[in-house]
């Protein structure tokens, strides 16, 4: 079932054709068809039915894509895009809205205000490991916006991609949305074309390349990237509990997650403890042979698979896990204790089910451990003392803090989402996903009568001169 627009022929054999389908688009966008509340209220619907009517397709697609369970893809992937979607609807009248501002002195009478107008056709190159989230919930605030979208889906999640592009198709407007499918060389194509906006998110490297090829077109960009997020913990808090929210944190989506703790810091004297109790928690979760577990993904292909076996060699203590299997690209929930600061797996982002633990002396420690590191995308604490919480929030700089709890910043439209730094630019979700893709405009509005301008115009007479001190030192 469809938005209510028929495709036309023309859209239809241009859909693999980058610059065809970025000038149908802007030709949508022209027409002012996606400014209305209307409109952007159908489509959000249509998203939202899309979603709901085809929750066992987007399952098992994400599973064969990557072996995710389909209760994981529907708690992490298919209700966070519906919440998203209700949630900019029921807003972005409001956020749409003139908001009045107030206006200099030396221009009264005059009336001013602001409003948010969409900045035109966005390009959103979406990844992998989320392959429903993180394509549709962009989409969904860029809707909400009154934006033309080409999304450009991974081609390393195949099935989901190919599905996305389907149902898009058959649900939203036609001529207002388009899906590119393909790899590298078809988002060269699509980076080649003067988009109004590009949202990506992915890894650093071709964060750079998306950066470098707006910059061609003087395009503004949203960068969600990823970083080494650190996880540290200490003495004062329960570590069964802290264990087992780690270990969902790590292992959900076999680590396969930008926010995912990516190493632990912890004190010496709950190290031990506390890797041996997270060992616990995988068996709770996954049994005693995860590779057998209907709730544990695998690696999304070889090259990522043998990236992320290497990185075990050096890494520590083994205290779990270490099981691999090529043929599955398994690699089993792997917990690694005393982890040197220069091992390899300390290198660079894991994005993998390798959780290592480091022993660090105290906070004081920690803390510069990580600011030794590029900024994070997030960083997690557990602790309950106060002064080690304010420490974080004052010396570390992260996209997001946590405490107590990983990943909660993600599920929430009500949260800002993103980077700092090198962990990307730019934050979505809710209302600052609306912001992301409009342009807030100023409006002066200032009467002929009377003509109160006349103290400014030249010339500057003495006695001109003299009033504009004087107000000004009123103002």
């Amino acid at each position: 079932m469809s938005g209510g627009t028929t495709a036309s022929p023309d859209a239809a054999r241009s859909a693999a054709d980058p610059r065809a389908v970025a000038e149908r688009l802007r030709a949508t966008f022209a027409s002012g068809r996606t400014k209305s509340l209307a409109w952007r209220r159908s489509q959000l619907t249509a998203l939202r039915r899309m979603l709901g009517e085809n929750r066992g397709a987007l399952e098992d697609a994400v599973r064969a894509d990557l072996g995710k369970p389909a209760a994981e893809t529907l708690l992490m992937e298919i209700d966070l895009v519906m919440d998203e979607a209700r949630f900019v609807r029921r807003r972005m009248a409001g956020w749409s809205a003139r908001k009045p501002k107030p206006m200099h002195w030396l221009l009264q009478p005059a009336f001013a205000w602001t409003l948010d107008e969409p900045k035109g056709v966005a390009l959103i190159i979406s990844p992998w490991n989320y392959p429903v989230l993180l394509s549709l919930e962009p989409l969904a605030d860029a809707i909400a916006a009154g934006n033309a979208v080409c999304l450009k889906p991974s081609e390393l999640s195949p099935a989901t991609s190919a599905l996305i592009a389907r149902l898009v198709a058959d649900y939203l407007d036609p001529e207002a949305f388009a899906v590119v499918q393909g790899g590298p060389e078809e988002t060269t194509a699509l980076l080649e074309q003067p988009f109004d906006h590009i949202f990506y998110t992915g890894g650093g490297r071709v964060g750079r390349i998306v950066m470098e090829a707006a910059a061609r077109h003087l395009t503004p960009v949203t960068l969600e990237l990823g970083g080494k997020s650190p996880c540290f913990v200490d003495d004062t808090v329960d570590l069964n509990t802290a264990a087992r929210r780690i270990a969902w944190g790590k292992f959900t989506n076999a680590g396969q997650t930008c926010v995912a703790p990516d190493y632990v810091l912890a004190t010496p004297g709950v190290a031990e403890m506390l890797a041996r109790r997270i060992a616990v928690a995988v068996t709770e979760f996954y049994g005693e042979d995860p590779r057998r577990s209907p709730d544990f993904a695998r690696i999304v292909n070889d090259r990522h698979f043998q990236r992320v076996t290497g990185l075990m060699e050096g890494a520590g203590q083994l205290v779990c896990g270490g099981e691999t299997d090529r043929a599955e690209r398994y690699v089993a929930p792997t917990v690694f204790l005393g982890t040197p600061p220069d091992a390899p797996v300390m290198g660079e982002e894991i994005f993998g089910p390798i959780l290592p633990v480091v022993i660090v002396r105290d906070v004081d420690e920690a803390i510069a451990f990580i600011n030794a590191r590029s900024h994070p995308l997030a960083a997690y604490v557990f602790s309950h003392s106060r002064e080690v919480r304010r420490r974080f929030e004052r010396d570390t700089s992260s996209g997001a803090l946590g405490y107590g709890l990983p990943l909660g910043h993600l599920i929430s439209s009500r949260l800002p989402f993103g980077g700092v730094g090198f962990s990307g630019m730019g934050a979505y979700h809710g209302r600052e996903g609306f912001r992301v893709f409009s342009h807030t405009k100023t409006v002066v509005d200032k009467p002929l009568f009377p003509d109160t301008l006349r103290l400014v115009y030249p010339p500057f007479t003495k006695l001109r001169e003299r009033l504009v001190r004087v107000l000004a030192k009123l103002s």
